[in-house]
């Protein structure tokens, strides 16, 4: 069932940020030497401490068997592959974690539009149609989303424009990508 990933921390992830931050730019750190035109990847978020004490052989699998000072860490593992053709959503809705997971994150890349181009847009068009539309829009980024979630309800996400392809231009913040965000915390709703 899981296909893990052995994610070591980015050299350019700030020491300062939460677990959950400096979760979601691991990933993102670890998608971006994949490169891009990639399928969505779903992560399961576990408590390195506590997988350290409950499962050490796995722990000493994805080196995670040294002691960071006692600091509050989550440990990405990958899960997988998201069925290609399955519309994210419908993915999402069939997803439930064991206890043991206390968070989730997915990395999926799309185009988006300048907040400007909002105006333009043809009334009407069905979701192909203005996928196609974007698709051809002069003014379109592709971008890498990073969002991650926790049980309590705390939330990350990372932005990565493909024409600014570097971890120093990396966008976070927890309300960056909001619909992705609540899709990921209702895989957690009992």
């Amino acid at each position: 069932m899981l296909s893990m990933s052995n994610l070591s921390p980015s050299a350019g992830t700030p020491m300062a940020a939460s677990p959950l931050t400096r979760a979601v730019l691991e990933i993102d750190e670890y998608a971006s030497t994949l490169g891009w035109d990639k399928p969505a990847r779903l992560f399961a978020l576990v408590d390195t401490a506590k997988l350290r004490k409950q499962e050490p052989g796995l722990a000493r699998q994805l080196g995670l068997d040294q002691d960071d000072a006692g600091k509050s860490k989550l440990t990405p593992i990958e899960q997988d592959e998201v069925p290609a053709g399955t519309p994210l959503d419908k993915f999402l809705g069939t997803i439930a974690w064991p206890a043991a997971i206390v968070g989730c994150a997915l990395t999926v890349e799309r185009l988006m539009l300048p907040p400007s181009a909002e105006a333009s847009v043809p009334e009407g068009l069905g979701d192909k149609q203005l996928a196609k539309w974007v698709a051809g829009h002069p003014d379109r980024q592709e971008v890498r989303l990073t969002v991650g979630v926790l049980r309590d309800g705390s939330r990350e996400s990372a932005v990565r424009l493909r024409e600014k392809d570097s971890s120093t231009e990396v966008l976070t913040g927890a309300t960056l990508v909001p619909g992705l965000a609540e899709a990921l915390a209702a895989t957690f709703l009992d």
